[in-house]
């Protein structure tokens, strides 16, 4: 929502009269002088949105005020053309209306076109966040990365790797709805405070690694491309298991880790639904996007969400750090699921990230069943990551 300055405003004056920590008002403006704020700049408020309202018999500005819990001068200032004590029934005026609740239904199937929405919205209502393409897929749909927070740990959550394990996606952007909410509303999560980990903390989150392949599973081939990926679907034309991208390379086989050995033993030797690790590493554009926006940021820890098994690994060829074990008991603990050190495989994201960075590193495996996993396991699953979401930010 944006307002206008008047003169002898401040965004301390703001804070108090929406109720919003000064430094997401600060954050929400980031080319705006805050000790020098000008009459007639448009400052954006996080948290609301401003809605059109036709005034009704007996409505006044204070009554209008106190039904959402905010001073008269709320109003006043989206609607600086009226006159308070002279409304009339039929006008139309701006209200605020605070966010109080996740902007998304996400208990559906929720493919790239459904993303791109959401992260316009998000960027409307939390413009203290910033939200960029850092990369594209083979068909070239956008690889977005969120960010938020001011600290100087980073950490790194991303999301949908593999196509039939979308449901990843929206648990993850759940968490981070929460995340929002509970900043913008002053309010706690599980008991925990948002505002003094938007301190020590910056957030990075790609919900959507694999684009082209969630909406081949979701929404079927694109009509360029039918023919050519019912052939290395073995001739069906259900992608209901489709794992890997569009081009039939599993992504989170593709990074240089051991990839020779992954490569020797994978039995598809050629583009497949899953498990075909490419050529060589690195060669498909959604996975040298990921090894980039590691290589570039320096984060102090990341976990890839994936499904299922109730478990998660953390260890690679014993290069974790002793950090990693203090992050898998509290994991284990908040979840529930099964902390796994090492298992026998290779070239995959958080095998590549303990390797080059020797940081902690974790593939959760979220759920229980066959991917792509049901909608009627969301609740559980999203209150099993929430834990591990909010552990990876305060520990």
């Amino acid at each position: 929502m944006q307002v206008q300055i008047r003169q002898g405003d401040s965004l301390w004056y703001y804070s108090q009269l929406f109720l919003i920590p000064l430094n997401l008002l600060t954050d929400s403006n980031p080319t705006v002088n805050p000790t020098g704020l000008q009459a007639g700049q448009h400052i954006n408020i996080p948290g609301f949105v401003g809605e059109p309202y036709t005034i009704k018999r007996g409505d006044t500005f204070w009554k209008l005020a106190k039904r959402r819990n905010l001073d008269v001068d709320a109003l006043l200032l989206l609607n600086p053309n009226q006159v308070p004590g002279s409304l009339k029934i039929g006008d139309t005026v701006v209200l605020p209306r605070r966010i109080i609740a996740p902007l998304k239904e996400r208990q559906v199937p929720y493919h790239s076109v459904l993303l791109g929405e959401e992260l316009s919205e998000l960027r409307d209502v939390y413009p203290f966040m910033q939200i960029n393409t850092i990369g594209s897929s083979v068909l070239g749909k956008p690889i977005t990365e969120i960010r938020l927070g001011r600290g100087r740990k980073k950490v790194h959550f991303n999301a949908s790797f593999h196509a039939n394990e979308w449901i990843t996606t929206p648990i993850l952007l759940d968490a981070l709805n929460a995340f929002l909410l509970s900043l913008t509303n002053s309010s706690s999560i599980r008991g925990i405070s948002s505002t003094p980990l938007y301190e020590q903390v910056e957030i990075s989150i790609v919900p959507m690694v694999n684009p082209d392949g969630v909406d081949l599973v979701l929404n079927g081939p694109p009509s360029e491309k039918r023919d050519e990926l019912i052939e290395l679907n073995k001739g069906s034309d259900d992608f209901f298991g489709w794992k890997a991208n569009i081009a039939g390379v599993d992504l989170n086989n593709q990074f240089p880790a051991n990839w020779e050995i992954e490569k020797e033993r994978k039995e598809e030797k050629a583009p497949a639904p899953r498990d075909y690790p490419g050529d060589a590493p690195l060669t498909e554009p959604e996975a040298v996007t990921m090894a980039n926006l590691a290589t570039n940021r320096g984060f102090a820890r990341m976990l890839a969400l994936h499904t299922q098994g109730e478990e998660f690994y953390w260890g690679y060829e014993g290069l974790e750090p002793p950090e990693s074990l203090i992050l898998a008991q509290e994991f284990e603990r908040v979840s529930g699921y099964k902390a796994v050190q090492y298992i026998d495989s290779h070239a995959g994201y958080k095998d590549w990230f303990i390797q080059e960075f020797r940081r902690p590193g974790f593939t959760l495996e979220l759920g229980l069943g066959t991917n792509p996993l049901p909608l009627s396991q969301y609740d559980e699953i999203y209150e099993e990551f929430l834990g591990i979401f909010l552990a990876a930010l305060y520990m």
